[in-house]
């Protein structure tokens, strides 16, 4: 059993960057995770946001760096990972949280709009990953964490842009965990309901207090920690923790034929039928269904 030290040193050795981290959620993630013993690397394209962090763990008796880089700039990015690596001798852990809003309906979105939202979420965590994975590759440990939202998960008026990103987050973590397993590389997502810079003006005073960044935080442990799990889905907001899957139903074998389309449609309730869905272990696992139940099929008909 750890005694408190050890319970609060957990991370004590482990090397952490947190983008975005200049307020918000990434400032409370970079601030946790060194109070749990990591040396962290805070990135923020404003300086001056990053370093005041660096302050606060500083006086906390933590560790820190600032690294002022748009996510989006892989130049910058590699920069803050030779940084790291500089300093400290590794990358552990990243933490890709750095995003931006331009809600609109998707009727009045404009592409440009649409593409800068995909561009930070997706493409920022794609290039800040990808500096840090063939060092957690060769080191042989490496915990990473994308930020999905449930506007991804389950959908948001006027985010498509976001939820278009965050949901292709999810994507990559699936894929990602899967190559990264032999090289005791852990990949999750975490979908947090905090009230931040990106929420002003549309929660009640009470609401903002209630969903304080430092209530998702906690949850970054479990992900990133010595027995984290991979491909999980964690979703968090005031103090309140749960898992999301992507699941997939029994279904059923309708077969082919020019009746077929009639047959689908048809049986869409049985289709849909959620008591025996499964969390596939990876993406085959649909063909392999499919194929075994045409087989059943066939057996059961003596074909």
């Amino acid at each position: 059993m750890m005694n408190n030290n050890e319970n609060v040193s957990v991370l004590r050795g482990r090397v952490a960057i947190v983008t975005g981290a200049g307020g918000g959620l990434g400032r409370s993630h970079a601030l946790m995770l060194s109070r749990l013993g990591a040396r962290v690397i805070v990135n923020d394209m404003r300086i001056e946001a990053a370093e005041a962090v660096v302050r606060e763990i500083a006086a906390g008796g933590g560790d820190a760096l600032a690294a002022a880089t748009s996510v989006t700039d892989e130049t910058g990015v590699g920069n803050m990972v030779a940084q790291a690596v500089d300093a400290w001798g590794q990358v552990d852990i990243l933490i890709n949280n750095a995003g931006i809003l331009r809600d609109k309906s998707f009727a009045k979105m404009t592409t440009d709009e649409f593409r800068a939202v995909v561009d930070v979420h997706l493409m920022g965590s794609v290039i800040c990953t990808k500096a840090v994975w063939e060092i957690m590759r060769a080191q042989r440990h490496g915990r990473v964490v994308f930020t999905t939202s449930s506007s991804g998960l389950f959908g948001n008026f006027g985010q498509a842009n976001y939820g278009a990103a965050k949901m292709a987050l999810v994507g990559l973590m699936q894929t990602l965990a899967l190559e990264g397993e032999k090289y005791g590389i852990k990949v999750n997502c975490l979908a947090p309901t905090a009230a931040t810079a990106m929420t002003d003006g549309l929660l009640t005073q009470e609401n903002l207090e209630q969903l304080s960044p430092d209530l998702v935080s906690p949850g970054l442990l479990a992900l990133v920690g010595d027995d984290a799990p991979t491909r999980a889905i964690l979703c968090a907001g005031a103090g309140h923790f749960a898992r999301s899957n992507v699941t997939l139903t029994e279904g059923l074998h309708v077969g082919g034929g020019i009746d077929a389309p009639h047959r689908v449609a048809a049986n869409w309730e049985a289709i849909s039928d959620r008591s025996h869905e499964i969390v596939p272990e990876y993406g085959f696992t649909q063909m392999e269904r499919e194929l075994a139940s045409g087989a059943g099929v066939a057996k059961a008909v003596g074909v």
